[in-house]
């Protein structure tokens, strides 16, 4: 594609980068990616997104901004409260970068409405704060032959991971590391333990670049690990994960088929 000067400039740092190039960043520009969540997790990843020149970002989010979510949501703004994230996060990402398109899905990621919403993207991002949103995107972007990048915080702890294991090999699904959500009220939310903010745009920070360079095609996909960080004693490590042979979704005989599992 034939860059603008505004594009050449704004986008510079990328095109200098081998890596991505003029050839990259017209990739990205002509990319679509879902984000499902705009919290702790989805603000930097959304930010770092839009400044980076995805060209379309939807943002799945039915809640409103409140007081308590502006300690980590940095997308939102004190004159937000009251909005509905997907508003807000739309018109804050405007300002970043006015050339990348916005699509706004202000309702919950359920099992209705999944393949619709995940129709036309080529990457999904998990920034929800719930098991039951977690192991429905797992599920659905499975069977939509999607790749799934998500994050998890609370407290000090946070984890990144890729899921594309619908591809050949033996990479796992969320499934395949946690079978299935825990009891309710088992695991606390951070509304009830607390989490450190700056730890969540380390996380979906780290989710933006693992975004890009699926859209992008470089370097080492983080399918098949699992990257876990201890954000009080600033350690990071990198799992292995494998297929589990036994996984109800993705293993030799899987007994989830289609998304009525999460039907309500």
């Amino acid at each position: 594609m034939d860059f603008t000067e505004e594009q050449i400039n704004r986008y510079a740092r990328h095109i200098l980068l081998p890596e991505v190039g003029g050839e990259g960043q017209a990739r990205l520009l002509s990319s679509r990616v879902l984000v499902v969540g705009a919290g702790g997790l989805g603000s930097p990843l959304l930010l770092y997104l839009a400044a980076a020149g995805v060209g379309t970002l939807g943002v799945v989010d039915d809640d409103a901004v409140d007081l308590t979510n502006l300690q980590r949501q940095i997308v939102h703004r004190t004159a937000s409260v009251g909005r509905m994230k997907a508003d807000s996060a739309a018109e804050t990402l405007a300002a970043v970068n006015p050339g990348v398109k916005v699509i706004r899905h202000p309702v919950r990621f359920t099992a209705a409405n999944a393949e619709e919403l995940m129709a036309g993207y080529d990457v999904v991002a998990d920034g929800s704060d719930n098991f039951e949103t977690k192991f429905l995107l797992n599920d659905a972007c499975y069977f939509a032959k999607k790749p799934l990048v998500g994050g998890a915080i609370l407290r000090f702890a946070g984890q990144v991971y890729t899921f594309k294991a619908y591809e050949e090999g033996d990479g796992p699904c969320y499934r395949c590391i946690f079978r299935e959500p825990p009891p309710p009220d088992s695991v606390p939310t951070c509304a009830q333990a607390g989490v450190l903010g700056a730890l969540c745009g380390l996380v979906g920070s780290t989710q933006a670049v693992e975004v890009l360079k699926e859209l992008l095609g470089i370097g080492e996909s983080l399918a098949g690990s699992l990257l876990v960080i201890d954000a009080l004693t600033t350690t990071f490590r990198k799992i292995r994960a494998k297929r589990d042979p036994g996984c109800p979704l993705c293993g030799a005989h899987p007994s989830i088929r289609d998304l009525s599992i999460h039907a309500h």
